[in-house]
């Protein structure tokens, strides 16, 4: 099974003023992070808005973005679902298109026991062959995988990871006794990209990258290869910014971010909107500072 290490950025869907799906810019962001070394390109994520998009929409954007990375970095779709059922057929589909790996979200809304988070887990990964990572976002979800399930499931032969964004780094410490050759831990925040890469983490699932794709990368690289000061203190510079990205619901900061960069990715889909005045003043304010307000060239 393939094991995925590195800075994965977490994809934002870029749209037209109409609200459609801007493939054209989607291409140029895949072109782009292959350029600034992303390690990876995680689709149909939470930062892709996934909820707000059509199953016909989900479709051609994995198409899209396995067509312009052309092998050139792993492609990670979200395939998660409440309904076990949808994802298995989700994953088996995706699959079939081309993707590298499948990122599961734990099951929001219906939440379920620890036993039923192991059976929904296990059910996707018995009928796929591709590699698939968990993703724990108690925030997200209202729900958390136990250390317990994390150990049982760590076990399968298709699961390869997890994507770890509860903020408790005494939970990352029970599962990260998980971690061998086949089993990895990723940071889903990205402010706690060193600390669980010094647990033995081996990478970040990144909304960061999404405007700091080389530097992230570099957070990440530079401590794998032994470098850790200089991790410590590019993980300490970019702080305030990371704060900044997550001082309205995900992915509106980023989104806010990117276009004062010159990256025009467009809008949102409702009900996500546009960041509140204080809360854009302060992030760009921090952009500014960091001299991230020039376009991207």
């Amino acid at each position: 099974m393939r094991r995925f290490t590195g800075s994965m950025v977490a994809l934002i869907t870029p749209f037209h003023e109409d609200g459609s799906v801007n493939f054209e810019k989607l291409t140029e962001l895949v072109e782009w992070h292959v350029a600034m070394k992303s390690d990876g390109i995680v689709v149909l994520g939470t930062t892709a808005e996934s909820p707000s998009l059509n199953a016909k929409e989900k479709e051609e954007i994995v198409k899209k973005v396995i067509e312009a990375a052309d092998g050139r970095v792993p492609i990670i779709v979200g395939s998660g679902s409440n309904n076990t059922m949808q994802a298995k057929e989700d994953s088996l589909k995706y699959e079939s298109l081309g993707a590298d790996g499948l990122l599961v979200i734990t099951p929001y809304y219906n939440k379920t026991n620890q036993p039923g988070m192991v059976k929904h887990f296990t059910a996707i990964a018995d009928v796929v062959s591709t590699p698939v990572i968990l993703y724990n976002v108690p925030g997200r979800t209202g729900c958390s995988l136990s250390v317990e399930a994390v150990e049982i499931l760590s076990k399968h032969k298709n699961i390869v990871g997890i994507k770890e964004a509860s903020g408790d780094i005494g939970f990352v410490s029970c599962i990260s006794k998980f971690i061998n050759s086949h089993f990895s831990v990723y940071s889903g925040n990205d402010d706690m990209i060193v600390p669980i890469l010094s647990l033995g983490g081996a990478g970040v699932i990144s909304v960061l990258a999404n405007i700091l794709p080389l530097e992230t990368h570099q957070i990440v690289t530079s401590f794998l290869e032994g470098n850790l000061e200089f991790s410590r203190k590019m993980q300490l510079k970019y702080m305030d910014l990371i704060q900044a990205l997550f001082i309205e619901t995900n992915p509106i900061p980023i989104k806010e971010a990117m276009n004062h960069h010159g990256m025009d990715v467009g809008g949102y889909r409702l009900p996500l909107c546009s960041m509140e005045k204080d809360s854009r003043e302060k992030l760009q304010k921090i952009m500014n500072i960091l001299d991230l307000e020039k376009e991207v060239s």
